[in-house]
C-alpha cells in the first residue's frame, strides 16, 4: 500500500530500542502513515533545531522540551511524559563483572577496566564525565577511554575496544552480544525523565497526535519496560 501520510520524528536514543516492536505494531495499525524517525543525542537534536531544523514529533529529555517551549518551537498542550532512564553499565558476556554496588566499589572498577567506553554527545556520558571529575578519576580514566561522538557505547565491547560499556541501560541493549551487569550505585545514579511533544508548526499535527495517544498505550508501556525504562504513568 502506498503511505498517504508520514511523521517526521526527532528521538533521543534511549527510546529506541523499544521502537522496533513499536514500529512494527504502528505499521500494523496505521498502514497509511508512515514514521520517520531519524536518532541523535539530545545535544545534537538540540543543535539541529537550533539550526532551524524541524520535524512533527520531538522526543528528549525534561529539560531540553523545557527550553523548545519557551523558545515557542513545541506546544506546551501537546507534551506527555514518557519513561525515566536509569545509567547501567555493560560487558561482553564472557566477562567477569567486576563489584560495582557502592559508589567506592564503581570507581575501582572504572579506574580498573581496561577501557571504558562513553558518549561524549550523550546524556549519560556528559554526566559520567561529571562524575568522574567528581570522583577524581577523570584523567586516570580518560587515559584509556574509548570514546564515540554519539551512538551506542557498546558497540565498542564488540569491537574490542573497551572492556566496559557506559550508558541508558535502554541503550546498552540494543547492542546484541552483550550483557548490563547492573545500573550506577543509587547514590550517585541520574535518572533521566523523557517526554513527547509535537512541534509548533508540524506538518501533520493531527496524525503527531495519534502517535503520541499511541505512545501511551499499553503494548508501548511493555516495550519500554522491557528494556529496563519505567513508565511514567
Amino acid at each position: 500500500m502506498v503511505n498517504n501520510y508520514r511523521i517526521q520524528v526527532f528521538s533521543a536514543l534511549a527510546v529506541r530500542a523499544p521502537f522496533v516492536s513499536l514500529e512494527a505494531q504502528w505499521a500494523k495499525q496505521h498502514p497509511d502513515t508512515l514514521l520517520e524517525i531519524e536518532w541523535n543525542p539530545t545535544t545534537v537534536i538540540e543543535k539541529r533545531i537550533a539550526e532551524g531544523e524541524t520535524a512533527d514529533v520531538v522526543i528528549l529529555t525534561v529539560p531540553a522540551m523545557a527550553k523548545l517551549v519557551e523558545l515557542d518551537l513545541v506546544s506546551a498542550s501537546s507534551i506527555i511524559n514518557l519513561v525515566d532512564s536509569q545509567i547501567g553499565l555493560a560487558m561482553l558476556p564472557e566477562a567477569e563483572a567486576p563489584d560495582i554496588s557502592s559508589t567506592e566499589a564503581l570507581k575501582n572498577a572504572l579506574v580498573s577496566a581496561r577501557s571504558v567506553a562513553y558518549s561524549l554527545g550523550g546524556a549519560s556520558g556528559i554526566y559520567l564525565q561529571q562524575l568522574m571529575k567528581s570522583l577524581g578519576i577523570e584523567e586516570a580514566v580518560n587515559s584509556r577511554a574509548s570514546t564515540i561522538p554519539e551512538g551506542f557505547t557498546a558497540t565498542k565491547l564488540i569491537d574490542g575496544s573497551a572492556d566496559i560499556a557506559v550508558q541508558q541501560i535502554s541503550e546498552l541493549l540494543t547492542v546484541e552480544g552483550i550483557k548490563v551487569i547492573g545500573p550506577l550505585p543509587q547514590d550517585v545514579q541520574k535518572v533521566t525523565s523523557f517526554q513527547a511533544g509535537i512541534f509548533r508548526h508540524a506538518k501533520n499535527p493531527d496524525a503527531a497526535l495519534t502517535l503520541l495517544e499511541y505512545l501511551r498505550s499499553e503494548p508501548a508501556k511493555k516495550a519500554y519496560e522491557s528494556f529496563g525504562l519505567r513508565f511514567i504513568p
